[in-house]
């Protein structure tokens, strides 16, 4: 168990407004420079280079090196699951524009592209990651619980006849046999799990190895391609399109 001090002092590296800002910008999964992470922070490339010698040491993120480029990215998915988790509770306890006439709480990002489909670190979050996950457990393909998730064998048939490599993912964590895991991470927007772990980032890899949704520049928003529609309707019914 984390001491108090080491607790203190990862929350005093996350609430720096540029760290924040650099930490949230590697949320999609890629590995970045730091003139790019400065770039999304607002602050010059040698003030960037401190933050993230800092982030570094505390093991938040990790530098991998290809030729003379020195690349940055979230050391683990524990990393990404803290920041989506603190992302929850900041928009829950720091809005000041909370309706007090009964009406519904808008959650999470503003952006709509944001908040229909994105990428949380290697795994699809959003809407139709939501709904994704409604369709797996309402079926019977992968059960949830407080502790994390298991795939089921029908579930697993399933994944594979849509292009998902299980297999792989399996390997990835370092596992050879039984039952295939996952976790239910707390959407940022809608409030409710999506599919994480090795599960998750399988899911999102074929999704993207198919041609089903792509990357839109400058932001952790995913767009559904025509492709990708028709084969996620095929899979998951109208309904996961909203």
């Amino acid at each position: 168990m984390p001491s108090i001090t080491s607790l203190a002092e990862t929350a005093a590296l996350v609430g720096d407004p540029a760290r924040a800002n650099m930490l949230a910008a590697l949320m999609d999964g890629r590995a970045l420079t730091a003139t790019e992470l400065a770039r999304a922070a607002g602050i010059t490339p040698q003030t960037a280079s401190g933050h993230l010698a800092r982030l570094t040491t505390a093991g938040l993120l990790a530098m991998d090196r290809q030729g003379k480029h020195r690349y940055h990215r979230l050391a683990s998915p524990a990393v990404a699951g803290m920041l989506e988790s603190i992302m929850t509770v900041a928009g829950g306890i720091n809005r000041t524009d909370r309706p007090r006439d009964g009406t519904a709480v808008v959650t999470g990002p503003r952006d709509k592209a944001l908040r229909y489909a994105r990428t949380c670190y290697d795994h699809l979050a959003g809407q139709v990651a939501v709904a994704i996950a409604d369709r797996m457990s309402g079926s019977g393909f992968i059960d949830f619980s407080a502790d994390g998730g298991v795939l089921s064998d029908d579930g697993a048939t399933f994944l594979r006849d849509l292009g998902v490599d299980l297999d792989g993912a399996m390997t990835r964590a370092g596992r050879r046999g039984g039952p295939i895991l996952c976790r239910p991470c707390l959407d940022w927007s809608e409030r409710r799990p999506h599919i994480a772990g090795a599960v998750g980032a399988a899911l999102c890899r074929a999704c993207f190895s198919q041609g089903w949704i792509r990357r839109v520049d400058g932001t952790r928003a995913v767009g559904i391609t025509p492709a990708g529609r028709r084969g996620l309707i095929r899979a998951f019914g109208y309904g996961i399109m909203g």
